[in-house]
């Protein structure tokens, strides 16, 4: 399928039909974004499933395994680095400490705080779990030339620190 005969495109004809005065453009970009999306989202929590894991639970461990030995963080490192709440952190690391795959230890640096640390077990896992996620990614990728996956990690990474530097700013920003 060519990309002018995806339903987006579709979509933009009737809206160019029916609204000839609106510039419906960007949901050329933002559509398409949002329904590959929704297709890897799919294909990717295939892959975490096949491990018993939910998308939260891979992030969680591949977080943990990517900080290096003792492949440890703060549930506050882990909520940052996921972008979650420290109370969906906790639901996260209470499964995981469930399954066997993290424990939760006493901070040495700080006596009231705790660390959350992979396990032999959860090492193991997420090892490979994460073999198995890349070969997920490239095979989504398949079609898709070096040329362009190069084009749009620049065009999207560029993007993408612009919406969070504007979120960022809006967060500072007070309200009224």
């Amino acid at each position: 399928m060519r990309a002018s005969d995806d339903r987006v495109t579709q979509i933009l004809a009737e809206w160019e039909r029916e609204r000839p005065d609106l510039d419906a453009s960007p949901m050329g970009v933002i559509g398409r974004i949002h329904r590959i999306g929704i297709h890897l989202t799919e294909e990717l929590t295939r892959v975490y499933r096949e491990y018993g894991l939910g998308e939260g639970d891979f992030d969680v461990l591949a977080t943990l395994r990517r900080a290096g030995t003792p492949f440890e963080r703060t549930p506050s490192e882990l909520a940052a680095s996921t972008m979650v709440t420290t109370g969906a952190m906790t639901k996260r690391v209470d499964r995981l400490e469930g399954a066997g795959l993290v424990t939760r230890r006493v901070s040495d640096a700080d006596g009231r705080g705790r660390v959350v640390q992979l396990t032999e077990r959860g090492l193991e896992l997420i090892d490979e779990a994460y073999t198995r996620h890349l070969e997920n990614e490239e095979r989504l990728l398949g079609d898709v030339s070096a040329d362009d996956r190069a084009a749009l990690a620049r065009i999207l990474g560029n993007w993408l620190a612009e919406v969070e530097n504007r979120d960022a700013a809006g967060a500072r920003r007070p309200v009224g």
